[in-house]
């Protein structure tokens, strides 16, 4: 009689025995999560497969009394990505979020001007000169949508100008995202009536007093638009365009400061049960943050024992990431997760899934499973 396949895997090395699961997953099924019922049921294998399996270990590990800190590149927020996170905020699984400055100011875009967003569903479409006729009408084109500058942007800016002229007369400087964040505590914008503030992720971070973090402020639109009127230099074109009277740019705190910050809430919020890191995308907001242990471990500890620095400092708990860059060349956004085991961010303990894929597909089904329905 010839060997079962469960011979075969007894027979293997125990390293190689411990990779392999046999049978379905361990799952009960109830009434109350049809959806979560139906993605574990249909998505058992490859990506499809990685996904199930991050949102049930996540789902796991927030009932357990762990949380979440979400990194999100790209363009999420233009992308409405921010209806699930703000879910996520208001189910309490998410403790803090790190973003492009991009991501932060279209958060809020999308919550002033909702309605006047386009689409164009065939974009690969598009011919050279079609994108430049779109772009001399002034849409601004970011992959399918068109975000609506006269709209958004040109509404914020005399806002948030006036924010900083105030902070400069008073001489105390604030994080990037506090300035946005002083938008709602003053009840200084007025709602798109299509927009939902339950579905814009920023304006439900500073309701709930989620920790926000922005490591590239300058990579957004407002950001240049704030290095122009802070910008006092003597160069022979650009000085003929500067302000009278420009902004001083230290009335927003340097980018360290945000790592300061980061470092001293990590040190609060990194309980036994640690912070499970999902990355949307790759980049700096991802980067940024992640490599804060190490930077606790080796800069403040660097003194330390090997075995002090571990004693002291919890690793992340969990790693899963949703990319589309291939591992090559150095790529933060296409490093593999053991990578970071090698640079203390992870221990060999840690959960670590990468999923290759559009965010926009996959992380919703995760949420879902995190959220329970």
């Amino acid at each position: 009689m010839s060997e079962t396949t469960h011979d075969k895997l007894a027979g293997l090395s125990p390293g190689l025995r411990t990779k392999i699961t046999t049978g379905e997953r361990r799952y009960t099924p109830t009434p109350e999560t049809p959806v979560s019922n139906w993605l574990v049921d249909t998505m058992r294998h490859c990506n499809g497969g990685r996904t199930v399996d991050a949102g049930l270990w996540l789902k796991a590990h927030c009932d357990g009394g762990g949380k979440i800190f979400l990194s999100m590149s790209g363009a999420g927020s233009s992308f409405q990505q921010g209806i699930v996170i703000s879910e996520m905020i208001r189910a309490g699984k998410i403790a803090a979020i790190s973003v492009t400055g991009a991501n932060l100011e279209e958060s809020l875009y999308r919550l002033v001007a909702n309605q006047h967003y386009a689409y164009i569903p065939a974009y690969e479409e598009l011919t050279r000169q079609e994108e430049k006729e779109l772009g001399n009408a002034g849409l601004r084109r970011i992959t399918d949508t068109f975000l609506p500058e006269d709209e958004s942007v040109r509404i914020i800016l005399p806002k948030l100008e006036k924010l900083w002229r105030e902070a400069e007369a008073r001489g105390k400087p604030l994080l990037w995202h506090e300035y946005f964040f002083q938008l709602f505590e003053r009840d200084m914008i007025g709602f798109d009536p299509t927009a939902d503030p339950e579905d814009c992720w920023l304006y439900q971070a500073w309701k709930h007093k989620v920790a926000v973090f922005v490591g590239g402020v300058e990579d957004s639109t407002m950001g240049n638009i704030f290095a122009q009127a802070c910008y006092d230099n003597n160069h022979p074109f650009l000085s003929l365009y500067k302000l009278d009277v420009p902004i001083d740019p230290d009335i927003v705190h340097h980018s360290f400061r945000y790592m300061h910050r980061l470092a001293e809430w990590y040190i609060d919020n990194a309980t036994p049960k640690g912070l499970a890191f999902l990355q949307l995308g790759g980049g700096i907001a991802a980067d940024f943050p992640i490599c804060v242990v190490p930077h606790l471990k080796k800069d403040f500890l660097y003194a330390q024992t090997l075995e002090d620095q571990e004693r002291m400092i919890r690793s992340w708990a969990g790693f899963i990431e949703i990319y589309l860059s291939p591992m090559s060349a150095g790529s933060y956004s296409g490093a593999g997760f053991k990578e970071k085991i090698t640079w203390e961010k992870l221990d060999t303990d840690a959960f670590g899934v990468q999923i290759f894929g559009d965010y926009t597909v996959i992380f919703p089904n995760i949420a879902a499973l995190v959220l329970g329905k």
